[in-house]
């Protein structure tokens, strides 16, 4: 018997009344006539009121399994249509995306209109690695907002400093940074401050402070990239910058003394090295003028010395030769040199009296001319030859002074007898 059979169920069971006091299968064509007057009742009414004038303008819609199977094909059609076109996603010039499959990583695309599979089997995440993210660090927003929970740090020399700095850092890798850490900018703050507190720790507070500004920024940047890459966060670090380094608020008073204090001993020894510089090559100099000098005098005061036994040795050697001559000698020579330097004139009254012309002008001149002669003044006149005297003087006047000298002689020889 089949299932469709309209007395399945119901032989011998009928009470007269239509009614089934044993609880059969249900006949399905008589249900889904059911459901077919129903709905026609209700569109039925939905247009004109329940079967008035235009009840039979139009014949009640006849839901059958055709109909409704070929609304459902379509209503399917629509969705499995719409749930492709989700797969669809835009990744910018600045941006990586990263397609999951059922959550695990699959593969990465680049910039442009992308189609992965819908959800649930496929997933997208979109990673902006152009951009440069910025971390402060002591502060946020302004100096004057300062964090002091993280801005103290302690020194070598057991001092406390308050320090505000600046993190930049970009993506190198957005796989190990989506996937690797569950809080990677949360990791890089962390990393940063113990980077720093490590560095500061191990120097001096002076240092810190002033001249070491730079070279903290520089170690700091070094060891965060060394933790990072240890971490494989895919994080790389562009920039530290050390935006203030003071003492805590509690203790600036005593600080800025205690900083003009060394100020003034570092002004106090450049000022006393700036005079040293200016005093000691001055002494050095004046020291090693004196040297020269006393060696210059010393080689002078030697070389006279010579010069001078040189030539009483020399004219020991002529006046053993001839006494008469060379004694006579040394006397006019000696004679003439004392005279040269005097502008008086002597005259014999005791020779002949006849009237000597005295040319004045030219013995003046004369004398004028073995004066200024710098050779001649240093040389004395015992020591040099009679032709250079006689060059010297006019032969006018080295003729009267032989002559002069000649009758000065024999009036002393006639004395004599």
């Amino acid at each position: 018997m089949s299932l469709n059979d309209p007395q399945w169920g119901n032989r011998g069971n009928d009470d007269g009344g239509g009614r089934r006091p044993n609880q059969g299968p249900p006949d399905l064509e008589q249900l889904w006539r059911d459901l077919n007057r129903r709905l026609s009742s209700i569109f039925d009414k939905k247009r004109g009121g329940g079967g008035g004038d235009r009840g039979g303008d139009r014949p009640p819609v006849q839901f059958n399994s055709r109909f409704l199977g070929g609304g459902i094909g379509l209503l399917l059609a629509l969705v499995v249509v719409v749930w492709l076109a989700s797969g669809f996603y835009i990744v910018d010039a600045s941006q990586v995306g990263l397609v999951l499959q059922f959550g695990r990583y699959k593969e990465s695309t680049d910039s442009g209109l992308r189609w992965r599979l819908p959800y649930p089997i496929q997933a997208h995440e979109l990673v902006n690695v152009s951009g440069v993210r910025t971390l402060e660090i002591g502060y946020r927003g302004s100096e004057k907002n300062k964090v002091l929970k993280e801005a103290l740090m302690l020194t070598d020399d057991e001092n406390i400093i308050n320090i505000q700095f600046a993190v930049q850092y970009i993506l190198k890798d957005p796989v190990e940074y989506i996937f690797n850490n569950r809080h990677p900018d949360d990791a890089v703050m962390q990393v940063a401050e113990t980077a720093i507190r490590q560095i500061v720790g191990k120097n001096k507070m002076d240092f810190v402070l002033y001249e070491g500004r730079e070279q903290i920024a520089v170690d700091a940047s070094k060891l965060m990239q060394d933790i990072l890459d240890r971490y494989k966060t895919g994080i790389l670090i562009s920039k530290v910058t050390m935006q203030n380094a003071q003492p805590p608020e509690q203790v600036q008073a005593a600080f800025d003394d205690a900083v003009k204090a060394s100020q003034d001993r570092e002004r106090q020894k450049n000022e006393g090295q700036a005079y040293a510089n200016d005093v000691i090559p001055k002494a050095r100099g004046t020291a090693a003028r004196l040297t020269e000098e006393a060696e210059g005098y010393k080689k002078r005061v030697i070389a006279t010395s010579e010069g001078d036994a040189s030539r009483f040795k020399q004219i020991q050697t002529e006046y053993a030769k001839a006494p008469e001559v060379t004694r006579s000698r040394m006397y006019l020579d000696t004679m003439q040199q004392v005279y040269s330097n005097t502008s008086k004139v002597l005259v014999d009254t005791k020779g002949q009296g006849n009237l000597l012309y005295l040319p004045l002008d030219k013995l003046l001149q004369a004398a004028g001319a073995v004066a200024a002669a710098p050779a001649a003044s240093e040389v004395p006149v015992a020591s040099r030859p009679a032709a250079a005297i006689s060059n010297e003087v006019p032969p006018q006047v080295v003729e009267k002074n032989e002559a002069r000298s000649r009758e000065t002689l024999r009036q002393r020889d006639r004395e004599a007898r």
